[in-house]
């Protein structure tokens, strides 16, 4: 076996990765990089993301940042736990320390820490910009890398490299090593062309979540997990291994382990996000040929995590967004549909049903029930109108027009797996904390490998606490605050 010395080794080339190791060698560290993909598709995930960040200008978070992680840090917490929190971490009991609930110094470690990284991101040349989103309607502004985040990890990487750091390549971590006092002094690791290695150094897990793991989703989502697939190619190297070896080891879980950060796509395609945004101005409908959900209760970006889901419960996993021509009126209604295949199109609802293989008499029945429903009113596609159903189950809260406009569409969606919910726990320092809630030495995590979400996800902040989290862990590692 190959023993290889470092000050700090790095599992994972994702943007959390990436933020620790170039945090760490700025500041004088050894580095070693692992990364499971080839140099040639490096950044798992993260190469692949638009990298929407919830701020609302460059040194600003949104308004309701610290606000909606609290709401959807945990359920149904004691309150008596939740005071201690609020107090010194240092005066916490170990139940508190090592709840898998969300602590709010996180939180506020995370939204204060933003700044600053995004500052620090500039001035190793990543550009920022408001761009356009795939959302119609949505109710929070989202800031963008240019270039997405494939320029995140070619900038980053590149940066670490000239600062020294060692990339192993098709390597990935099998198990921490530790000393006799528990402490972690190293992590066994397997390579694609020289097998077994050894990396001695203090350990940052930064490989994702377990999308890409159907043993893990099974265990934890249960067997419907078999229906879901990762949003991009990058989410299949994300095999759970971090958030295992740690958990092998005493390490705390948190956040919500059978939960995931949920996307409508096309199954057909095998592009990166096929997303489809664009139901809330038609009807979603399942194999049984009807209606299950309000497909317009607020904009799209606030909704579509938990319209997903609903389509995630039905038979197979799988509903049809149903559309008329009047769909072509709305501004650049393309937006809402990322997909490379086309509609499937027919000139009558029966012809449709039937190209969907869903009863046709079922189908078309929804679709008139609905049409009967839809009152009119002041249609603004582009914000929230209250152009609502009457007398219709579901109702339809927002553009509700009547599918009669022939010919008809409709697109596949399924639900995507963006990232898993469970992982690990960490104080605010990104150190990994034991299940005693004390800091395991010489481990740190960042990114999807910790659990921070519960309920749903905070759009906009994924990228955004793998950066930041990730700047901590190197510079925690190198002594330094965050």
């Amino acid at each position: 076996m190959t023993n290889l010395k470092f000050d700090l080794v790095v599992v994972g080339c994702g943007v959390a990765g990436l933020s620790a190791a170039v945090s760490a060698a700025e500041n004088g560290l050894k580095v070693a990089v692992l990364e499971r993909a080839t140099r040639e598709e490096r950044g798992g995930q993260s190469r692949f993301t638009e990298a929407y960040l919830r701020m609302k200008s460059e040194t600003e978070v949104t308004d309701d940042f610290d606000d909606f992680l609290a709401e959807n840090s945990g359920f149904y917490q004691d309150p008596d736990f939740v005071a201690e929190s609020l107090s010194e971490r240092q005066y916490w009991s170990a139940q508190t320390r090592a709840l898998p609930a969300v602590d709010a110094g996180i939180i506020g470690t995370f939204s204060e820490n933003v700044p600053v990284t995004i500052s620090w991101l500039q001035e190793n040349g990543v550009k920022f910009d408001f761009l356009p989103t795939q959302f119609l309607t949505s109710t929070q502004p989202r800031l963008l890398p240019v270039g997405g985040g494939e320029a995140i990890v070619e900038t980053l990487a590149a940066k670490a490299e000239n600062l020294g750091a060692t990339f192993f390549y098709e390597t990935s971590g099998r198990e921490l090593i530790l000393t006799r006092n528990g402490e972690v002094s190293g992590l066994k690791a397997h390579s694609r062309t020289e097998g077994s290695l050894e990396f001695e150094g203090e350990v940052v897990l930064a490989s994702g979540g377990f999308e890409g793991n159907s043993e893990m989703l099974t265990r934890y989502l249960g067997h419907r997990a078999a229906y879901l697939r990762p949003v991009c190619k990058g989410g299949y190297y994300n095999r759970g291994e971090g958030i295992r070896m740690a958990l092998d080891v005493g390490a705390a879980a948190g956040g919500e382990f059978g939960n995931y950060h949920a996307e409508p796509v096309d199954p057909r395609s095998g592009i990166s996000e096929p997303s489809i945004f664009i139901f809330p101005y038609g009807v979603l409908v399942n194999k049984e040929g009807r209606r299950f959900t309000d497909e317009a209760p607020g904009t799209v970006d606030a909704w579509y995590e938990r319209i997903t889901r609903k389509i995630y419960a039905q038979t197979d996993g799988i509903a049809y967004c149903v559309l008329d021509q009047k769909v072509k009126d709305i501004p650049n209604y393309r937006l809402g549909i990322r997909t490379d295949q086309p509609a499937i199109e027919a000139g009558t609802l029966e012809g449709l049903a039937e190209k969907l293989e869903v009863p046709v008499e079922e189908f078309v029945a929804t679709v008139r029930a609905y049409n009967a429903g839809c009152k009119g009113g002041d249609y603004r596609p582009l914000e929230e109108d209250g152009v609502c159903t009457e007398s219709v189950v579901p109702a339809k809260s927002n553009w509700a027009l009547p599918i009669d406009q022939g010919p008809f569409m409709a697109y596949p969606v399924i639900s995507a797996n963006v990232f898993t919910f469970g992982g690990l726990k960490i104080d605010d320092g990104a150190r990994v904390v034991n299940i005693d809630g004390d800091p395991i030495k010489g481990l740190y995590a960042a990114g999807e490998t910790v659990g921070m979400y519960y309920r749903n996800y905070c759009g906009g902040t994924s990228v955004l606490r793998g950066l930041t989290f990730g700047r901590i862990a190197g510079r925690t590692a190198a002594g330094l605050e965050a």
